[in-house]
């Protein structure tokens, strides 16, 4: 081990600096609330709260999570107060914490993440948006936007019209082609390409021969989806010319420098902070000790270095 070595772990996402390469993923995180009772906000690079929609919506029945091998389902249906909501008492909150925001939303239609964007242009305290194309296009008949390249190119120009900060892409795994899709988005105006999203499970009760979940279907997370997760960062990041988030089954620093070597120049973690709240501040003191054991400075060599 190199002794004094001062190691730094900042990371450039484009126009989004970060303090770290760990981020808060959208979804287990909320809006902070919660997590802050246990762990401190400041051990992110940043925060991403919960799918924001323009509208208030209830979200499904439940059940709406369950534990499954090394991850969990969940079908919580974008449960959210609405953008107007999230605007006026979430975010003056979250932006005391001196951490970037990052705000994931969802429309159903072109037009509403064109309004969306409109909406958080001039919210206080928003540093990108992360646009999920994993949700239902009504437009298009019910598929999802990130299943198809020129949706998904649609759907990131309509909000692209109106926002005008950094703009995160956050891609499903099910896509058919997800390199098209990836750079179908950055052609669209995505600065970042993050993913994977929750791969579609399901889970039954054997005693009672019903499904677990009130949805039936939900999204897998959690360890579980890790390989999967690995495999698009690894082939998305050779194919775009904008940084990747890598996300799914993240529990450790070995986890994280797993990702960046496919690829990714920061990681997100999510279904992880449920079972361990400290789990940010562990992966970031494992890249430390990884760089100064290793003689780096920073990370930047590790990025893409399982790339052949």
């Amino acid at each position: 081990m190199t002794q004094g070595l001062t190691v730094d772990l900042s990371v450039e996402l484009g126009d989004l600096l970060l303090r770290n390469p760990v981020i808060a993923a959208s979804g287990v995180f909320g809006y902070g609330e919660e997590y802050c009772r246990l762990g401190d906000l400041q051990w992110f690079g940043a925060v991403t709260v919960k799918g924001t929609t323009l509208r208030p919506r209830p979200g499904n029945p439940p059940p709406r999570i369950c534990e499954t091998p090394s991850g969990m389902l969940n079908s919580i249906g974008l449960e959210n107060p609405g953008a107007r909501a999230v605007i006026e008492e979430k975010l003056p909150w979250l932006a005391g914490f001196g951490v970037p925001v990052i705000v994931n939303v969802s429309g159903d239609t072109y037009e509403d993440f064109e309004e969306l964007g409109a909406m958080f242009q001039g919210a206080h305290g928003v540093f990108a948006l992360e646009l999920n194309v994993s949700c239902p296009n009504v437009q298009a008949g019910g598929i999802a936007f990130g299943v198809d390249s020129r949706s998904c190119y649609r759907a990131v120009r309509s909000v692209r019209k109106t926002w005008k900060g950094p703009l995160l892409v956050k891609l499903t795994p099910t896509a058919p082609d997800l390199v098209a899709v990836a750079r179908a988005a950055v052609e669209g105006g995505a600065t970042v390409i993050s993913l994977v999203n929750t791969i579609p499970g399901m889970a039954i009760d054997a005693r009672s021969k019903k499904a677990v979940l009130g949805t039936v279907t939900g999204g897998l997370s959690g360890p579980a989806i890790k390989p999967v997760a690995l495999r698009c960062v690894y082939q998305v990041s050779q194919a775009v010319e904008v940084p990747v988030v890598g996300m799914g089954g993240i529990v450790s620093s070995e986890d994280a420098l797993e990702f960046m070597m496919a690829g990714a120049s920061a990681v997100a973690v999510g279904s992880g902070l449920l079972v361990d709240p400290e789990l940010p501040l562990k992966i970031t003191s494992g890249l430390k000790e990884y760089a100064c054991a290793h003689g780096l400075c920073d990370l930047k060599q590790v990025v893409g270095a399982a790339w052949q």
